[in-house]
């Protein structure tokens, strides 16, 4: 500090106006035996006694007149070079007196201390303090006066004017330490109130709130007064208060950095936070400086791009396994489809004919369901009417959900038609289904509806657009068990399940999602614990008539007598295709490559109906290559393409070869027979040259 460094001032002003008066001050404080005389009283005293210490002489300034006196003080002050004391006569004719000349000079340096010279009783001491206003500073002292008196003035009020310095300079300096901090306090508490970070202070070991910034009280969902004064335990704050107490535990040896934790706001829902502490003492205790950044957007983004991670990989290991596992597939529900034809309904073996179908099914849902992660599923959109998709559908769902589940169903009459793929319309339904089922295990109702909405609104969370004009809203409603909003949170993650294991793979609802968001829609879900879940799900109405949804009929297969060129590398598929349709009537040439359906074409000596090809075969040859080759000879034939690859693996995008020609694998005998038979009939009519103009 400034004020401990200040050195002594020994600046000694005589103002009188007889020249022998100067002579006697300087010789009395010059160093000589008087002046050695005092310092030996100063050890008696004081008992201190320094032989090393340099003996004490004074700077002396002479000035005869008041006006001459002020004049120096004038140009020690200007040099920053203060008189600590003056010793005034008081009569000094013609000027000022002694009095006058003491008050112009305290207007010019107040600090100076001064001492009254005079033989003669020319004012009193109250006249004295009347004029100059400052008796603290002023003495008095008669002549003649004694040398060691003067020595002990002087040396007395030359300290005092440096104390009194010093005291000055310290005031000064703790004033402005005050306003410092008082600035320093503004900041600290502008940048507490008004930041967004959440921040409190709190009390401890009990962390108890004894302030919270409105960042805090929002994030928690409440007031801010009424957080302070409670501790977090009141509020049930941390949602493992064991770990917190441990963070709390350790400030003493320090800060606590970048903790996750979770905390729970006043509605009971919890919020990811990364979480900092610093010990603080106030007013003598010790307490601890919370800061909580709010990462749960973040931590959801870091969830989202592992899962998408998770489902890349895989996707692609479904896609790359998709054609041999749906070749599998298909073989398997062929020929349990085949093996139930020639049963006797209600035996043994029907039944497990059909439960080798519904295993085949399932897993051909799964590995639809992988794919569709990926986005690496075959899409067929078309115009369709959602109502007639739902009630070819509501039996099907009355099997899935059972007996204590009711089913109703309320549709809007009439619709627009919206632009979709009426197979993934069927697996939305499926997987909510069995989503409420699973919910409401004693039984309950699920109602169904479908209804026509005019929606203008911004992006919201869920889904991130903007949305304006009509849309097709279906609902799906329950009376289950509800969901808190931990679990609303994470229900559209893949393998996301609350189920126990083996009884959910955690792909139902991940999966709606995923196909809603390819349809260009969205969903809504609201559910409560005890209350049920009502899940809404928006497509965009078309404009346009729907077309007619046939239903495929797997215990009926449509008869034919036209020729059928079967090109298919998968041995045990072909076999089974052929075998199907020769079954119905069909004439079938089989080839187990493009080269080879070439030469077979070549040698049939008839004139082939219907090109039933894989997509992807050996020998050089693709499906869509043998199909423009055989077109070009016979303009009449009517294609149907068949892969068990996912798009863009297929060589060409499946996507594109048509709403109506493609026929996806894995199929059932009676999927395969009625699209034969509708493609014949030329309701499937497809040509090459529109597939060209798409490829």
């Amino acid at each position: 500090m400034q004020s401990a460094s200040l050195p002594p001032n020994r600046r000694v002003l005589l103002v009188d106006d007889n020249a022998s008066i100067h002579e006697d001050f300087k010789s009395i404080l010059a160093e000589n035996s008087a002046q050695a005389a005092v310092s030996s009283m100063e050890e008696i005293l004081f008992e201190e006694h320094d032989p090393a210490e340099p003996p004490v002489s004074f700077e002396m300034d002479s000035a005869f007149q008041g006006q001459e006196a002020l004049e120096l003080v004038k140009r020690s002050v200007g040099e920053k070079r203060p008189y600590a004391l003056a010793f005034v006569d008081i009569r000094m004719p013609p000027g000022w007196d002694g009095i006058e000349t003491i008050a112009r000079i305290w207007e010019v340096d107040p600090e100076i201390q001064m001492v009254v010279c005079t033989a003669y009783a020319d004012y009193s001491w109250e006249e004295m303090r009347s004029k100059v206003g400052q008796p603290d500073s002023l003495l008095v002292i008669k002549k003649p006066f004694d040398n060691i008196e003067v020595q002990q003035l002087a040396h007395a009020l030359t300290k005092k004017w440096l104390l009194n310095r010093q005291a000055r300079l310290q005031m000064a300096e703790l004033e402005q330490a005050n306003a410092l901090l008082a600035i320093s306090e503004e900041r600290f508490s502008r940048a507490f109130h008004e930041s967004p970070l959440s921040i409190a202070i709190q009390t401890l070991p009990d962390q108890r709130f004894v302030d919270v910034n409105e960042s805090l009280a929002q994030a928690l969902g409440a007031k801010r007064e009424d957080l302070l004064g409670r501790t977090a335990e009141d509020l049930k704050l941390w949602d493992k208060p064991e770990v917190a107490a441990v963070w709390y535990g350790s400030l003493a040896a320090g800060p606590v950095r970048d903790e996750e934790a979770k905390i729970r706001t006043a509605g009971g829902a919890l919020k990811e936070v990364r979480v900092c502490l610093s010990p603080l003492t106030l007013a003598g205790k010790s307490h601890a400086l919370l800061q909580a950044e709010d990462v749960s957007e973040q931590a959801r983004l870091e969830r989202q791009l592992r899962q998408a991670q998770k489902m890349e990989a895989i996707g692609q290991l479904a896609a790359g396994v998709a054609h041999d596992f749906n070749n599998i597939l298909t073989v398997i529900q062929g020929h349990a489809g085949l093996l139930q034809q020639k049963s006797t309904p209600g035996t043994i073996q029907t039944k497990s004919l059909q439960e080798i179908n519904n295993a085949a099914a399932r897993a051909a849902t799964l590995i639809r369901q992988l794919l569709m992660f990926s986005r690496k599923q075959v899409m067929q959109f078309r115009a369709l009417d959602l109502n007639d998709i739902l009630r070819n559908a509501i039996k099907m769902l009355e099997r899935l959900v059972g007996e204590h589940v009711q089913i109703e169903f309320h549709a809007q009459e009439p619709l627009p038609s919206i632009q979709a793929d009426g197979s993934m319309l069927e697996q939305i339904a499926m997987n909510l289904a069995v989503n409420a089922r699973d919910a409401m295990p004693s039984g309950g109702r699920l109602i169904i509806t479908t209804a026509l909405e005019t929606i203008h609104r911004l992006a919201k969370p869920m889904d991130p657009e903007r949305r304006d004009g009509k849309f097709v809203r279906l609902t799906f409603s329950d009376s289950g068990v509800g969901m808190d909003t931990e679990i609303l949170s994470r229900i559209f993650e893949p393998f996301f399940t609350t189920k126990p294991v083996g009884k959910g793979t955690g792909l139902g609802l991940s999966t709606v999602f995923g196909i809603v968001r390819q349809h260009q829609g969205w969903l809504e879900v609201n559910s409560k614990p005890g209350s049920g879940s009502t899940f809404r799900i928006y497509f965009p109405a078309i404009n346009g008539a729907a077309e007619k949804v046939t239903i495929v009929e797997d215990n009926v297969l449509k008869p034919g007598r036209e020729t059928v060129l079967v090109a298919e590398d998968e041995d045990a598929l072909r076999e089974m295709v052929v075998q199907v349709l020769t079954v119905q009537g069909y004439t079938v040439l089989a080839a187990n490559s493009g080269k080879k359906a070439l030469e077979v074409w070549e040698q049939a000596n008839r004139p082939v109906d219907l090109l039933l090809t894989d997509l992807v075969m050996p020998g050089g040859v693709m499906g869509a290559e043998l199909a423009e080759t055989l077109l070009k000879r016979c303009p009449g034939m009517k294609v149907i393409y068949t892969s068990g690859y996912s798009p863009g693996m297929a060589g060409r995008d499946a996507s594109l070869l048509g709403n109506r020609n493609f026929l996806p694998k894995p199929f059932s005998i009676g999927r395969l027979a009625q699209f034969v038979r509708e493609c014949l009939d030329g309701k499937i009519d497809r040509n090459l040259e529109e597939l060209g103009a798409t490829a």
